[in-house]
């Protein structure tokens, strides 16, 4: 049984979704404070909290786990910069908690979410597994200590894991049965997607004069349900027996912030204000991913990647979610 820790969220759901297909026996763990039960539709359910940790081992005793995703972190950097506590008590305090109660039940395989934010403000581009990890806020440095964090454990227990770092996670499941549901929404489509059914009045670019071809930030969107398939490949690695390790998760390609707002017009065919402002501290110009890596090592590519199939999959998400014909 793979337990799925944050099943009822953005990601975590999309991955239960694709383990069930292939025939998984899936357990979700979620406090449902930022996940939905609306996503809960594969495997089992428990609501449970990670900082209970006499709850934590009455699920490992009562379920007959293998294998853990772990998905249940905070995300917004900004609110990271705000309420670094916050973040240090459920990003790396509860994960502990987590990581000594799969040890204690002998469930020693393990996959995190890590983030392309352990990395910093690069020096190079594209950013490959061996960048410089040199993390800029609280949020970054709470996936990069749980990374340190299982590393170790992995050098003194009989334990394995792969950390993943996502570059941009877009779009949304083709079916249209899952898709990103943030409250509040920090990431840029669906907060584009807001503007263009008039659920906010615009959309700010920050900074419109950085060294790009038209003077917005460039980033690497990767669609979830290929992060989801990056997820299966690296359980069967690991239950084929591989050494720990890490992968970015990126498609090698980039797209500015304008482009992303074009398309995103082109698709829904509705007009979007846009309104130009300021750069934000901590903006990197270009955040690229050197992607080979995963590819090599578990045969994975990216299949809905096109910016095409990431704007439309969140637009007919966006459309069902806000009850728009």
């Amino acid at each position: 049984m793979v337990l799925i820790v944050g099943g009822a969220g953005y990601i975590g759901s999309h991955t239960v979704k694709e383990l069930h297909k292939k025939g998984h026996e899936i357990l979700v763990l979620d406090n449902l404070v930022h996940g939905h039960k609306e996503f809960l539709k594969w495997g089992k359910f428990v609501n449970a909290d990670l900082e209970n940790i006499k709850q934590l081992r009455s699920i490992f005793k009562k379920y007959p786990i293998t294998s853990v995703m772990h998905f249940a972190s905070y995300i917004n950097v900004g609110e990271s910069v705000t309420d670094p506590k916050k973040y240090y008590i459920n990003n790396v305090t509860n994960t502990l908690n987590l990581l000594n109660v799969m040890i204690e039940y002998s469930v020693r395989h393990f996959i995190f979410s890590s983030t392309c934010a352990t990395y910093g403000t690069p020096v190079s581009i594209p950013i490959d597994e061996n960048h410089p990890q040199n993390p800029i806020n609280p949020y970054g440095q709470s996936k990069l200590m749980i990374e340190k964090i299982i590393e170790d454990y992995s050098n003194a227990y009989d334990f394995s894991y792969v950390s993943l770092r996502y570059f941009n996670a877009s779009g949304a499941d083709q079916d249209g049965e899952i898709g990103e549901w943030h409250n509040p929404e920090t990431h840029l489509i669906p907060i584009v997607l807001d503007a263009a059914i008039n659920k906010r009045d615009s959309i700010e670019i920050y900074g419109t004069d950085y060294d790009t071809p038209d003077g917005t930030c460039i980033r690497d969107y990767i669609h979830v349900t290929d992060l989801a398939d990056a997820h299966i490949k690296a359980l069967e690695f690991l239950e084929s027996g591989e050494k720990s390790t890490a992968f970015n998760i990126g498609t090698e390609n980039g797209y500015t912030v304008r482009e992303i707002i074009e398309k995103t017009i082109e698709i829904t065919k509705r007009e979007i204000k846009v309104v130009e402002t300021g750069r934000r501290e901590g903006d990197a110009t270009t955040l690229i991913s050197k992607s080979t890596k995963i590819k090599d090592t578990l045969k994975w590519e990216p299949q809905h990647s096109s910016l095409n199939e990431i704007i439309q999959s969140a637009w007919n998400w966006h459309k069902k979610l806000n009850k728009i014909e």
